[in-house]
């Protein structure tokens, strides 16, 4: 498997926000967003096994799978794994392929408002939709199919701290309007934690 990192921290953002957890980012995604923060395209060709003995040390229960994009990689055979070691498997995934049944949590984070058909998703549950805001593209409309029991707008990082702040203001504006909606922020860039 190509990880591209395992760490260990707090969640920060979404619905588990400020829970412990064991990160395993793998490499590689299927789409190019233009907003991506995240260098995970260097890896390390790891067995399922070989993560184990890597998460090891760390005591949380919450495992993060996460990328790029994890369903690209993530097997059924390693999430039995992290479950024998009594851990609990959230995955991150832009909702573009299958993931396995035996995941304990999804965060969907749909794409396809900005890469077009390539980012067409093909999950209709998740556990969690987080929506990351532009501006530009109406949140509503990047959520028309989807079910989920829990529903986060984050406001898009893109670098310039005014155009940040606006943007912060309209998604909690967003969430006024529409209370069974809820702000995510990200609390480990603001922290500083990886």
């Amino acid at each position: 498997m190509r990880v591209n990192e395992i760490f260990y921290s707090l969640q920060g953002e979404g619905f588990h926000t400020g829970t412990p957890a064991i990160f395993i980012r793998l490499s590689g995604c299927n789409l190019r967003c233009a907003f991506c923060d995240t260098l995970h395209e260097p890896f390390e060709e790891l067995s399922e096994e070989e993560i184990i003995e890597r998460i090891a040390p760390y005591p949380a229960s919450l495992v993060v799978v996460t990328g790029g994009e994890p369903a690209l990689q993530l097997t059924e055979s390693l999430v039995d794994l992290l479950h024998v070691q009594n851990k609990y498997v959230a995955v991150e995934t832009n909702g573009t392929h299958p993931l396995p049944a035996n995941v304990d949590w999804i965060t969907l984070s749909p794409k396809q408002s900005f890469v077009g058909d390539k980012g067409k998703v093909v999950l209709s549950y998740a556990d969690e939709v987080k929506v990351v805001y532009d501006g530009v593209h109406p949140i509503e409309q990047m959520v028309e199919g989807l079910e989920s029991d829990n529903w986060f707008v984050q406001p898009c990082d893109i670098g310039d701290e005014r155009r940040n702040a606006e943007l912060t203001a309209q998604c909690i504006d967003f969430v006024k309007d529409h209370p069974w909606w809820r702000l995510s922020i990200q609390t480990h860039k603001i922290l500083g934690m990886p």
